[in-house]
């Protein structure tokens, strides 16, 4: 039986998130009913990520597996032309060893998070990053965020609900840039703890509108509490960009 490796983009604004809720719109449901459409087979999707509602996604993987062989760009098309009008595009399909799995083969995560540090209401960017008035000093951003880069117990940027066996994650990259009033956190790792990157964001957007020093992140983070978490930021300034295999 072949398995396809997707390659996927989305805007999560009108989903429920990536994974399948029986009443409620998911990205992950969305291909599924594409699937069929077009193959006739209830099949399951996987995903390489859970992306929160309102998370979107600039290249999330998934592989399925099914009875009959198409090419792969037939295979695209035809997805494509079943999932409209979501806000749901497949951008790759490619045939993969059985071995592969879009979650577990995966080697490192790529996420961006989208700022927008003005004080005018946003207009094109409404449900596509967050709005922060209060002028932010991305440079202590950033120098605070280099506290977070390596294996830490990250239980303070833990959802609470996060069903992953250990807190205990490796950070490999956590960057703050600006481009005039654009802020951009850019941060991989091998794998994420629910709400991390949004836990992250938020805490350092505290240090960058004074409340908090990089000491008070280090603090926060050997607390290993999540009361000791600064603001989550909300989920329409996170993209997952990029998985890597």
């Amino acid at each position: 039986m072949p398995r396809y490796k997707l390659t996927i983009e989305y805007d999560g604004a009108p989903f429920c998130g990536w994974q399948v809720q029986e009443t409620l719109p998911s990205v992950q449901g969305a291909l599924e009913t594409a699937v069929k459409a077009m193959t006739g087979a209830d099949v399951r999707v996987h995903g390489a990520g859970r992306t929160d509602a309102g998370v979107h996604a600039l290249g999330q993987v998934a592989h399925v597996d099914i009875e009959k062989q198409f090419a792969p760009d037939r295979f695209r098309d035809g997805l494509n032309a079943h999932l409209r009008p979501h806000p749901v595009a497949v951008l790759d399909a490619e045939i993969v060893p059985e071995s592969f799995e879009a979650r577990f083969s995966a080697i490192k995560r790529h996420y961006r998070y989208r700022i927008v540090n003005t004080r005018a209401n946003l207009a094109l960017d409404v449900g596509h990053a967050w709005r922060v008035p209060r002028r932010l000093d991305t440079d202590a951003m950033h120098a605070a965020a280099q506290r977070l880069i390596g294996k830490h117990d990250f239980t303070t940027f833990r959802d609470t609900e996060c069903q992953a066996k250990s807190a205990e994650k490796t950070l490999d990259q956590l960057d703050v840039l600006r481009d005039g009033r654009e802020v951009t956190i850019l941060t991989s790792a091998r794998s994420f703890l629910h709400s991390q990157v949004r836990s992250m964001v938020g805490s350092l957007v505290w240090v960058g509108e004074g409340r908090w020093t990089a000491d008070d992140l280090s603090a926060a983070l050997a607390a290993r509490n999540r009361a000791a978490c600064g603001i989550v930021a909300p989920p329409e300034g996170l993209y997952l960009v990029r998985v890597d295999y």
